[in-house]
């Protein structure tokens, strides 16, 4: 099975370790009393790698973009939404180290974890073969949904509300977890925006990301924006 995903990610591992942690659902680690780790490490480490890779591809090739463009671009080329469609694309699901519970509920297809899943592979990868390795993947992905974007439709709320808090460089914008509720395989996030330190807005979302675009975008809209 690993031979397998590994032609699909175009890239054979040297230490097997890293890719059998990135496929290790956190469900599975509990499940097991800790035996396996999860890949949730490996997701903190892939999410900066990927930013980075993405933001060095898109800041060389697309030179005409001002710095709003550009970080409205990044934010959809790493979103959950776009990251999902990446882990499909090479049918990840399927190799995922899962509980029986988080399977009989659709874990293998839930998208937040397959978004994750695709983060902690970069890490993997990373920590593997190094940063060139980890770019030709990337890149492969990267360059395929640049083609079908179209960054004028594009909406990152937190960016839009950044920049109009910039206008008051004396406004501190903060995102603050205020709770979660559901089970594990469902869960939903609640965020609140404060700005300097007065709560604006709230969000709910499947994601932490999701819910931060949510209470941004009710801030903005609380603003009168």
């Amino acid at each position: 099975m690993t031979a397998e995903l590994e032609n699909l990610l175009g890239y054979t591992f040297k230490n097997k370790k890293y890719i059998n942690t990135a496929l290790t659902h956190s469900s599975y680690s509990n499940e097991s009393n800790g035996r396996y780790k999860s890949y949730e490490r490996l997701e903190f480490l892939g999410d900066s790698i990927l930013g980075l890779i993405t933001s060095e591809y898109i800041f060389i090739h697309c030179p005409s973009l001002p710095e709003g463009d550009l970080t409205r671009l990044r934010a959809s080329l790493v979103c959950e939404k776009t990251l999902f469609k990446f882990s499909q694309s090479i049918n990840i699901g399927k190799y995922l180290k899962l509980s029986r519970g988080e399977k009989r509920s659709g874990g293998a297809n839930r998208p937040s974890i397959l978004a994750d899943v695709f983060e902690s592979m970069v890490a993997a990868i990373y920590l593997d073969g190094g940063m060139s390795e980890t770019q030709k993947f990337v890149l492969k992905f990267i360059k395929s949904e640049l083609i079908n974007l179209d960054i004028h439709k594009m909406q990152d709320y937190k960016t839009d509300l950044q920049e109009v808090c910039q206008k008051n460089p004396e406004e501190t914008i903060e995102y603050v977890l205020a709770d979660t509720s559901g089970p594990d395989h469902n869960k939903i996030f609640s965020v609140e925006v404060r700005i300097n330190n007065n709560l604006i807005g709230k969000g709910e979302g499947k994601s932490k990301k999701e819910a931060e675009q949510n209470a941004a975008k009710e801030t903005l809209k609380m603003m009168g924006y």
